[in-house]
C-alpha cells in the first residue's frame, strides 16, 4: 500500500496543476465528504478523464474499480493501473473479487470509486448498476454521489482531436447506506441505487450549471 500511496501523489504532484490549467477545474462541495466513514465515490461516467480528474480533487488516494480488460492491453498500461491502486472488475457480472477487494479496502479507511453506470454515456444518465450500493451496505459505507460536468466536451462523438472544455466536479449530498435498513437485501440495494443515481444527476445538473456561468 506504501508503494500505492506514493505512485499515487507522485502523479497527483505532476499531473494536478497541468490538469487544472488545460480543464480549469473546478471542485464544488468538498466538505460534504465525511471524514470519519468509510466513503464511495459514485459518479456519472463521460470520458476516460473522469477518474483522473475526480482523484485530482483529494490528497488522498482513491481506488478505481477499472474494468477487467483494460488490465490485458500491456504491461505498462497494467502496471499503471496497480500502480496507482486501480483494482479490475469483470463487467456485467456480479464480480465478487471486485466486491470482496472493494469491502476490504473500506474496511481498511481506503477511499473507492465507482461508476455506477459502468460504461460511458455521452447522452443522458445509463442505468445504473447495483454494485455501489451492495458495497456500501456491506462495508457500512457513505456514499458521496458525484456529478461530473463537462469532460464529454473533451472528445466529442465523430471529433478527431481533443479539445479542453472547462470541467465542474460536484460532491452531492451524500447517501447514508444506514438509513436503508428495511425490506431485503435486493429491496435495499434497488432503493439505494436510486436515490444514488437521482444525486448524481442532480450534482451533475448544477455542475453544467456552473459551467454556464450560473452559481453554485
Amino acid at each position: 500500500m506504501n508503494t500505492i500511496i506514493k505512485t499515487y501523489h507522485f502523479f497527483w504532484i505532476v499531473m494536478r496543476p497541468l490538469l487544472n490549467w488545460l480543464f480549469r477545474i473546478r471542485y464544488v462541495h468538498r466538505e460534504r465528504v465525511p471524514l470519519d466513514r468509510a466513503v464511495i465515490f459514485a459518479g456519472n461516467h463521460e470520458s476516460y478523464g473522469d477518474p483522473v480528474m475526480l482523484a485530482e480533487g483529494f490528497w488522498k488516494p482513491m481506488h478505481f474499480m477499472a474494468r477487467s480488460d483494460l488490465y490485458d492491453r500491456n504491461l505498462f498500461f497494467r502496471w499503471l493501473l496497480y500502480s496507482v491502486g486501480a483494482f479490475p472488475v469483470v463487467r456485467g457480472t456480479p464480480d465478487r473479487t471486485a466486491i470482496g477487494t472493494a469491502t476490504r479496502l473500506l474496511e481498511s479507511g481506503e477511499w473507492i470509486g465507482i461508476f455506477p453506470e459502468g460504461t460511458r454515456h455521452h447522452e443522458g444518465q445509463g442505468e445504473g448498476q447495483g454494485g455501489a450500493a451492495l458495497i456500501g451496505l456491506r462495508a457500512d459505507a457513505v456514499i458521496v454521489p458525484v456529478g461530473i460536468a463537462g469532460t464529454d466536451l473533451i472528445r466529442p462523438e465523430e471529433v478527431r482531436f481533443l479539445h479542453f472544455p472547462k470541467v465542474v466536479i460536484v460532491m452531492g449530498e451524500p447517501v447514508d447506506t444506514r438509513d436503508f435498513a428495511d425490506g431485503s437485501r435486493r429491496q435495499r440495494v434497488d432503493s439505494i441505487t436510486a436515490e444514488i443515481m437521482a444525486r448524481i444527476e442532480g450534482a451533475r445538473r448544477e455542475g453544467e450549471a456552473i459551467r454556464e456561468g450560473g452559481r453554485a
